[in-house]
Order: C-alpha cells, then structure tokens, then sequence
C-alpha cells in the first residue's frame, strides 16, 4: 500500500492525472509535483474509538499529556514540523513518535496500541475503529489537488475550472 501511494506520487501524469491529498511544499518538493490548494484543515487527532479520549468532543493540549503521539517524521512537513517543535519545547509531556507514511498500518497501530495519530477531519471514515477528535490548537495543513508539472491539456483546463469556481488566481 504504501508503495502503491509513492508509486503514484511520483508518476503523476502518466497514469492518474490528479490525487487529493495534504501536502506542503516541501512535500511537493520531495514527491516532485505540484499543488492546488483548496483549503486549510486542522490538525486533529486519531484515537481508538476504546481509548479513554474518545469521550471527548474536542482536546485541550493537556489531554496528551502522557500519551504517545504519532508523527511524520520531521522533514516530511514544514507544518508537521512546527507541531512538533512546539510540542517539544512547550509539552514534553507528550511522547512524541515518528513514523515513516501513512497507510493502513499506522491506522492500525493507532487503534491496537491506544497510541494517538496525527490526522484531519477528512479521515473520520478511514478506519471503523477510530475516531478523529478536533484540537484546540492553531494548527493546520494545506489540503488540494496534487498534479505533475506538467499537466496535460485537459488537467490544465480541469484545473483552471477549479481555480475559477474557487475564486482562485489562474
């Protein structure tokens, strides 16, 4: 699976056109493509849906205190990094663990372990047995459409579509 997800990363425009998905530019950098910006998401959290937090409706940041939180390996996300930085200089509380992609295994994990996942709120349905719980925090990631440099004509156009009805600069 995870193969599969950087296989296609890397071979936009020759077989998919266009993936959704979060991303940074450093990501687009690494994973050599680009991206369309369609909106901000919030850094929420993934926990089993039998951990004790999944009670609640929303974290406070004090509420991972003690817990293990699974993040992208530093490098990965300029965004992801800022977390992380302030999470080790403000909350050493939290057990920060990094990990290499997202796929099904860290979904997993998160739910065998009682671990708690960095996740947003478009991936409330990507596993029947967690539960994505907003932060009160200010963070976030850019979250669009991910396409080759050079995307063929009708991508193009499709793209400009997109921008047009978003109210996006063509």
């Amino acid at each position: 699976m995870e193969s599969d997800a950087r296989e296609i990363l890397a071979n936009l425009g020759k077989n998919i056109d266009i993936i959704g998905g979060i991303f940074d530019q450093t990501m687009l950098e690494l994973r050599n493509c680009d991206g369309l910006e369609l909106s901000r998401e919030p850094f929420c959290c993934a926990v089993s849906i039998h951990h004790p937090l999944a009670l609640k409706e929303k974290l406070q940041i004090h509420d991972l205190y003690g817990q293990n939180l699974l993040l992208m390996h530093r490098g990965w996300s300029s965004y992801v990094d800022q977390l992380r930085d302030d999470l080790w200089k403000n909350h050493s509380e939290i057990h920060i663990i990094d990990f290499d992609f997202y796929n099904t295994n860290i979904f997993n994990r998160c739910e065998n372990t009682n671990d708690v996942l960095l996740a947003i709120p478009g991936w409330a349905n990507v596993h029947p047995l967690l539960k994505v719980i907003p932060v009160e925090w200010e963070y976030s990631i850019p979250y669009g459409l991910l396409h080759s440099h050079h995307p063929t004509e009708p991508v193009k156009k499709f793209l400009s579509a997109v921008k047009l009805s978003r109210n996006l600069e063509v």
